[in-house]
């Protein structure tokens, strides 16, 4: 059974949006690298509203702080800051994939490993952590948690390696699946990007001062420069004598996750070298070009859909209006919530603008759509709102399958796509029309000529099913039931 926990009120689990798992942000060499990192990580509070958590080192002691909740009610308490001392933090955020979040599980975790304290923070999901598991268990391994971040805690553990780079480099070498990482020891601070890049992560600079984060966004807020991405397969350690790249890992050919740019990602970051807020507009051009009706108003489905909007009403030269309102104070509703109350939830969060909506032939313009049910609300609302046509537009293609790289997403079976052809969701929805942009619009608008087959430029396969990674935990019905039982206790 899947929970909402009650410190992420505003997205729960039936708001019918993928949600990423974590975001996370490293610094070393700041006198209030604790006070940084809360910034840091308060602007990634997108990547995760469930948890959050903070380790420091003085040059003394480790010192931590985690808890359940938004960054700014867990770190606002000058007393807890205050015990945060030093001048190299890591930061995470958390929304978990299924399960109660427990405290056990929030980031980053700690141990006391053979050549000192380590703490670390993962940005993804591993395909063979409960292989890893059982063989760690095996040999005399004990879990303190659910989560797979462990696994590389305790492969670091058992590796006959002898510095802490060397021991992290032999665990990486073991898994499978996406992950960016960041890690704190008592001299550096380390940055590591799976050899396929699905996962953003990037590097900033203040002064004289390295940070590593999830997103440029986490950068602006502390007023630090851009530096560059994190390449896939690169390692960067921020020590006191600068910052020092690392290529442990064979070449590969980039996969990095498209949904970052169609849906995750802040619209104000920069990932690969782009504008996130350009390439959402450009998915929106693409659509107009792929899929254009006539109509009198685009309206973007708030918020997510707005700058994919912009893009489809200027290359469509259909006037862009705000018809759906969004309330961004949405707390836990104190009403018990019957059938009746579920049924009114959409009007929480979303109210139609009536005076941009009457008698018109409305375009709807959303970003993805996943189970249908916020999609099947917001059409019956424009149409009581006296819209005389509703035509809805998708800036990404459909999503037909489960993610295993770090997103929350519904069994396959309750991905409407995966259940139904177009014209039957349009039925289902409710509307005149629906059309997704196709995959390779969806590359177009990326930059690319189109999808490469053979050689894909992205990882899609919540589009496609072409997985990029071995998928080792997800086959076989044993290791399925327990992976199922593993979130239940997330």
């Amino acid at each position: 059974m899947i929970t909402t926990h009650p410190f992420a009120p505003d997205l729960d689990r039936d708001d019918d949006k993928l949600h990423e798992e974590c975001g996370v942000f490293g610094i070393h060499g700041f006198p209030d690298a604790a006070a940084h990192t809360a910034l840091g990580l308060h602007a990634l509070q997108h990547r995760g509203q469930e948890a959050a958590g903070i380790v420091t080192y003085d040059g003394r002691q480790f010192n931590a702080h985690r808890d359940l909740g938004l960054v700014g009610d867990i770190f606002s308490s000058g007393q807890i800051m205050s015990r945060l001392v030093g001048h190299s933090a890591i930061g995470h955020v958390r929304y978990s994939t299924a399960g109660e979040t427990v405290l056990r599980n929030v980031q980053p975790l700690f141990a006391d490993l053979q050549f000192g304290g380590f703490a670390l923070a993962h940005n993804g999901n591993l395909t063979n952590a409960l292989a890893l598991r059982r063989q760690l268990g095996k040999r005399g391994s004990l879990f303190q948690s659910t989560s797979d971040t462990e696994v590389i805690v305790h492969l670091m553990a058992t590796s006959e390696f002898g510095s802490v780079v060397d021991r992290l480099t032999d665990a990486l070498r073991k898994i499978e699946g996406a992950y960016s990482l960041v890690a704190l020891t008592d001299s550096c601070v380390i940055g590591v990007r799976d050899p396929l890049g699905v996962r953003p992560l990037i590097i900033g600079r203040l002064g004289d001062t390295y940070i590593i984060a999830s997103e440029t966004c986490a950068l602006d807020i502390i007023g630090a420069q851009y530096v560059r991405d994190v390449e896939p397969g690169e390692m960067v350690v921020l020590d006191d004598s600068g910052i020092h790249s690392l290529r442990p890992f064979p070449a590969a050919r980039q996969r990095f996750c498209v949904f970052e740019h169609i849906y995750f990602a802040r619209p104000d970051s920069v990932m690969e070298g782009t504008s996130v807020y350009q390439r959402r507009k450009q998915i929106g051009v693409e659509l107009a070009r792929e899929s254009g009706i006539p109509a009198d108003v685009v309206i973007p489905v708030p918020d997510s859909g707005v700058p994919a909007a912009i893009g489809y009403a200027e290359a469509s030269r259909i006037p862009f209006e705000l018809g759906i309102i969004r309330n961004h104070y949405v707390g836990r509703t104190f009403i018990e919530p019957g059938q009746q109350i579920r049924n009114l939830g959409v009007r929480l969060k979303h109210n139609a603008n009536r005076a941009a909506l009457a008698g018109k032939r409305v375009i709807l313009v959303d970003d993805s759509i996943v189970r249908g049910t916020t999609s099947v609300k917001i059409v019956e609302m424009v149409r009581a709102a006296g819209a005389t046509e509703v035509h809805m537009r998708i800036a990404a293609p459909p999503t037909a399958h489960s993610c295993f790289y770090g997103i929350d997403t519904p069994e396959p079976s309750e991905l409407l796509a995966s259940r139904m052809d177009v014209p039957a969701m349009a039925k289902h929805i409710g509307v005149d029309s629906l059309a997704f942009i196709s995959v390779d619009g969806l590359y177009r608008a990326m930059g690319e000529a189109g999808r490469d087959a053979e050689h894909p430029q992205f990882c899609d396969a919540c589009f496609t099913g072409d997985y990029p990674t071995q998928l080792t935990d997800h086959e076989g019905e044993d290791n399925v039931t327990q992976l199922s039982l593993l979130a239940e206790l997330a």
